[in-house]
C-alpha cells in the first residue's frame, strides 16, 4: 500500500486508533469523562479527516475497499451519528455508578465497520466490515448486564446475526463457485447478465436475504421490537440509524455496481419484501402502547419504503436511484435518531421512558423535549415542511414514474397508517389532564442541544431542499 492508500483511509485509521486509545485510557484509568472525550475527539478527527480523502478520491485501496464521493459521504453520515449516540451514551449512564467506559471502546468499533461497509467493493470487505459492525453490536445490546430484557436481546441478536453470516457466507462461496470473482465490478459480467447462471442466482438471493435480516425486511423481521425494546436508549438509537444506513449503503452500491438491478428475477423477489415490509410495519406498529416498540415496527416499515425507491429508481437514471435512496435515508436516519433520542433524554440506565403513558403531558412539563420528538414523528409520517415529506415525494415520483402501481398504492396506505399512530403519540403528549411523573427532569443540556439541531436541520432540509439534493447528485456520479 503506498502513501496515497494511507490518506485515503485516514478515516478509518482514525477510528481504529480511537478505539486502541480508548482501551489503553480505560486500562490506566477509569474514568466515563475522559473516554467519551476521547471518543468525541476521534470522531471529530476523522471527520476533519475526510476532506484528505476526498481530494484523492476516487481510488481503490488494496482491490478491496473503494473510496469516493459516495463512500465519503455516508462515512461523514456515520460519523456524525456516531458522535451524536455517543453523547446520548454519557448522559444516560452519568447517574449509573457501575462502569461503563467499554461501551465507549464499542462504539468506535462499530462506527469503524460502518465505515469499511460503505467503501467495501469485494466480498471479502464486505463481509470483514459487516462482522466488526455485528460483533460490536451483540455486547452494546446486552451491556446492561443486570437487566435481564438486555440479555435477551443481545442473545436474539447473536442468533439472528449469526444465521444472517451464514447465508451471506453460503451465498458468497456460490457467486464464487460459478464466476470465480468478488469484487462487484466483475460480479457485473455474471449478475448483469439477462441470462445470469442459476447459481450466481441463488448466490444473489442468499446474499439480499442475509441483508434483509440485517435491515429487519419482512419476511426476516423476527425478534426486531424485543431488540430495540431490550437494548438501552443510546444503543437502540445506534442499531436503528448507523447500522441500517451503512447496510442500506452498501445494497444500494452493491445493486448499482455488480448490475444486480438488471435481473429481473432479484427484482420479481424484491417487490413483494417490499410491499410485505410496509404493510407488515405500520400494522404492527398501529398496537403498540410502547414508544421503543412503535419504533421498532415503524423501521420496518421505512426499511421498506426504502427497498421500493431502490427498485422504483432502478428503472431510471443511476441518479435518480442514489438521490430518492440517499434523500430518504438520510431523512429516516435524522429523523427517528431525533426521536429515540428525546426517549434517552427522558431515561436512564435504572428507569426506561418506553410506555406511552411515560409521555403523558409532556408539552406542559418540558415543552422542548416534547416540540422536538412531536417534530420527529411529523417528519416520519412525511408531513410537508419536514425532510421526511420531501423523502416520501422521491418515493411517490420514482413509483409513479416507473409505473409501479402496486407499491405507489401501498406506500399511500401505509403512510396513512403511520400518520394515525405518530399522531396518537403526539396526542398523548398534549394531554394536560395527566402529567407523567415517573420519567426523571431531562436537564442535560448537551443533549438537548444536539436534538434541538437536530430539528432544526430536519426543517431546513424540509423547506431548503436544494442543497441536499446537489450533494446527492455529485455522490451519485461516483457511481454511475
Amino acid at each position: 500500500m503506498n502513501m496515497t492508500g494511507l490518506l485515503a483511509l485516514l478515516p478509518m485509521i482514525v477510528v481504529a486508533a480511537t478505539a486502541v486509545v480508548v482501551m489503553l485510557a480505560i486500562a490506566l484509568r477509569r474514568d466515563g469523562r475522559l473516554v467519551f472525550f476521547l471518543t468525541l475527539a476521534g470522531c471529530a478527527l476523522a471527520l476533519a479527516a475526510l476532506p484528505v480523502a476526498f481530494r484523492l478520491a476516487p481510488v481503490t485501496v488494496t482491490g478491496l475497499i473503494r473510496i469516493d464521493a459516495y463512500a465519503i459521504f455516508f462515512s461523514a453520515m456515520i460519523l456524525a451519528l456516531a458522535a451524536i449516540v455517543a453523547l446520548l451514551c454519557r448522559e444516560y449512564f452519568i447517574g449509573d455508578r457501575s462502569e461503563n467506559e467499554e461501551l465507549f471502546v464499542l462504539l468506535s468499533t462499530a462506527t469503524l465497520g460502518g465505515m469499511i461497509l460503505v467503501s467495501a467493493s469485494h466480498f471479502a470487505s464486505f463481509f470483514l466490515g459487516l462482522e466488526i459492525l455485528s460483533i460490536s453490536l451483540f455486547p452494546m445490546i446486552a451491556y446492561q448486564m443486570q437487566n435481564t430484557r438486555a440479555l435477551e436481546a443481545g442473545v436474539k441478536y447473536l442468533m439472528l446475526s449469526g444465521v444472517a453470516s451464514g447465508l451471506l457466507l453460503f451465498g458468497m462461496a456460490l457467486i464464487y463457485s460459478e464466476s470465480g470473482a468478488m469484487s462487484f465490478q466483475q460480479l457485473g459480467h455474471w449478475l448483469g447478465d439477462a441470462k445470469a447462471s442459476p447459481l450466481v442466482l441463488a448466490g444473489a438471493v442468499m446474499l439480499l436475504a442475509a441483508l434483509s435480516f440485517k435491515l429487519s425486511l419482512v419476511p426476516f423481521h423476527l425478534w426486531t421490537a424485543d431488540i430495540y425494546e431490550g437494548a438501552s436508549a443510546p444503543v437502540t438509537a445506534f442499531v436503528s440509524t448507523v447500522s441500517k444506513t451503512a447496510i442500506f449503503a452498501l445494497l444500494l452500491r452493491f445493486w448499482l455496481v455488480t448490475g444486480a438491478w438488471r435481473s429481473a428475477a432479484l427484482m420479481e423477489m424484491l417487490i413483494p419484501v417490499a410491499v410485505l415490509s410496509v404493510l407488515a410495519g405500520n400494522l404492527l406498529a398501529l398496537r403498540q402502547t410502547r414508544l421503543k416498540r412503535l419504533l421498532a415496527y415503524s423501521s420496518i416499515a421505512h426499511m421498506g419504503y426504502l427497498l421500493i425507491a431502490l427498485i422504483a429508481g432502478s428503472m431510471l437514471k443511476t441518479e435518480s436511484l442514489v438521490e430518492s435512496v440517499g434523500f430518504y435515508l438520510l431523512a429516516y436516519t435524522i429523523s427517528n435518531l431525533g426521536a429515540v433520542g428525546v426517549v434517552s433524554a427522558l431515561s436512564c440506565a435504572g428507569r426506561e421512558a418506553e410506555n406511552l403513558d411515560d409521555f403523558a403531558g409532556l408539552f406542559r412539563r418540558d415543552p422542548l423535549l416534547a416540540g422536538i420528538l412531536t417534530l420527529n414523528l411529523l417528519s416520519l409520517a412525511g408531513i410537508p415542511l419536514t425532510i421526511g415529506f420531501i423523502g416520501k415525494f422521491y418515493i411517490y415520483a420514482a413509483s409513479v414514474h416507473a409505473a409501479l402501481w402496486m407499491p405507489v398504492v401501498v406506500v399511500i396506505i401505509g403512510s396513512g397508517m403511520g400518520l394515525y399512530y405518530y399522531l396518537r403519540v403526539v396526542l398523548v403528549m398534549l394531554d394536560q389532564a395527566r402529567v407523567s411523573m415517573q420519567i426523571r427532569p431531562a436537564d442535560q443540556m448537551p443533549v438537548r442541544f444536539a436534538l434541538a439541531g437536530l430539528a432544526l436541520l430536519l426543517l431546513w432540509s424540509g423547506i431548503f431542499p436544494e442543497t441536499l439534493m446537489e450533494a446527492l447528485m455529485s455522490v451519485a456520479q461516483a457511481l454511475s
